[in-house]
């Protein structure tokens, strides 16, 4: 179990971490810094540096030296570059400033704090923003992808650090999608690319791997990766950070509704396990912080920490650690637990300690553990508190049955189950944006009353009923996707009404 903790200007020693941002960068230089560079909050493109000193829990501002050949010290403001470190040197490439896409490629000496800007060689990248780049061991750059301003890139560059020489590697056979927004992550001997922004503008959650980047024998050519588990949703702006032996993916944005294109902001914790090669979801014991993309995601021991990002109306600036449950951080917690619910414990642990009288007993002091054990899932403590709202005070399931009733039913019941029976006929395809909320609270609120008020006659009369409902702990429409509508509507169906 994980959970996320705001920080305070005690974790950094009352020091002052970098301030609301988006775009920007953040990178781990061993394990001795964080390095943050750049970004953009209200129009205005940034060029600043922020260290966090690990060891001494400090945020400070170095004075660089190192300038262009105008005199100014280091990179022009920019967000939406690459950054990459390989031992103690930042490499910044491209970006955006304003509406000028940039090329420039820049190197921080951070044992100095000394900007230079890089004259390379050969296979020059076209200028670019959203691309997205990693380490290839300690000496080598590989970037893939981005947009130039007139359209989306699959082109791949690989750097060599001290010829600083570029080099287009020639990929044959099946190619990714060209695409923005996406990110890539050198795992063993492999780039792994996810998501991003493609040709005409849809979003993308296809995973791709790249090999030849190592072995001077092996020729380069992408897969494209289908694994197991519990995949991420299509999405641009995310980070997927290294935590042990797992990738962390966090946040980004993606293309809502099943026919409409609003962006919808995403808050959810998935890892690819590197054991199984399996997606997982990250078990989470708490809200999470707003949902945000384009933010910063870096690893300081067995904590994340979370900066910045932007949700389509508001640029954040307020740090937070994602921490296991172990970590003395995560005591700072003062959230009040659920009813007769150990703070410190999770639903799944409570079965080991609690010594129920009778089964009747163990379901009416804890009615969440039997919807745990009938529903064969996880419940961590924040899906256990999910609110069920009463059909008669839901106004917009209201609204609706009224809205298909008309003056022909009498009462607000009879117009609730005639919308019901419409549900329960209806294909996916015809069910309209607008009532999807209303149909998942109702799907909820039909669980809840099945499964936990008639827990006690089922107990009593030994059923052996055990049915899996994979959307009961979501909280709200927006973390549906396009492919959960009939699902959900399926499932929706074999509930009694």
């Amino acid at each position: 179990m994980h959970y996320w903790v705001r920080a305070t200007s005690d974790d950094f020693d009352g020091t002052t971490p970098p301030q609301h941002r988006s775009g920007h960068s953040a990178v781990n230089i061993g394990k001795s810094k964080v390095v943050v560079f750049g970004g953009l909050v209200d129009k205005n493109f940034l060029s600043d540096i922020s260290v966090y000193d690990i060891d001494a829990k400090i945020w400070y501002k170095p004075e660089c030296t190192g300038s262009d050949s105008n005199g100014v010290v280091g990179p022009s403001p920019r967000a939406f570059h690459v950054a990459v470190s390989i031992d103690c040197h930042m490499f910044i490439f491209g970006g955006r400033s304003g509406g000028k896409r940039l090329g420039d490629f820049w190197v921080l000496d951070t044992d100095i704090w000394q900007w230079s800007e890089l004259t390379s060689f050969g296979d020059l990248p076209s200028p670019r923003d959203f691309a997205a780049a990693s380490a290839v061991g300690n000496r080598k750059i590989v970037m893939y992808g981005g947009w130039d301003g007139k359209k989306w890139l699959s082109d791949v560059y690989v750097l060599d650090t001290i010829s600083l020489e570029w080099m287009e590697l020639s990929v044959s056979g099946t190619l990714p999608h060209p695409r923005c927004g996406h990110t890539a992550t050198m795992l063993e001997k492999r780039l792994l690319v996810y998501g991003g922004r493609g040709g005409g503008g849809p979003i993308m959650g296809d995973l791709w791997a790249l090999k030849g980047l190592i072995e001077e024998n092996e020729a380069p050519g992408w897969t494209q990766l289908k694994l197991p588990g519990q995949a991420p949703s299509p999405r641009c702006g995310h980070t997927v950070t290294f935590g042990g032996h797992n990738l962390l993916m966090f946040g980004g944005h993606g293309t809502g509704g099943w026919l409409s294109r609003y962006d919808i902001y995403y808050n959810d914790c998935i890892i690819l396990d590197r054991v199984s090669a399996q997606w997982k979801r990250l078990p989470i014991g708490n809200e999470p912080p707003p949902a945000r993309a384009y933010h910063s995601m870096t690893v300081i021991g067995s904590r994340y920490l979370l900066i910045g990002g932007f949700d389509g109306k508001t640029t954040y600036g307020d740090p937070w650690w994602l921490v296991p449950q172990e970590d003395p951080i995560a005591k700072r917690l003062t959230a009040s637990p659920p009813r007769n619910i150990p703070e410190s414990k999770d639903a799944a642990s409570l079965s080991e300690d609690f010594q129920p009288q009778s089964k009747e007993s163990q379901t009416e002091k804890f009615p969440f553990l039997e919807l745990q054990k009938r529903l064969q899932v996880s419940v961590s403590l924040s899906n256990s508190r999910l609110p069920i709202v009463n059909e008669l005070e839901d106004k917009e399931l209201l609204e609706l049955a009224s809205a298909l009733t008309g003056d022909k039913v009498s009462t607000n019941s009879q117009a609730i189950e005639a919308l019901r029976e419409q549900w329960k006929k209806s294909e996916s395809s015809l069910v309209k944006l607008k009532e999807l909320g209303p149909l998942l609270r109702d799907y909820q609120r039909l669980i809840h009353r099945h499964h936990i008020e008639r827990s006690a006659s089922d107990l009593q009369s030994g059923s052996g009923e055990h049915v899996t409902h994979q959307f009961y702990h979501i909280k709200n429409v927006s973390q549906l996707r396009m492919d959960d509508l009939p699902k959900l509507l399926a499932e929706y169906k074999e509930l009694p009404i």
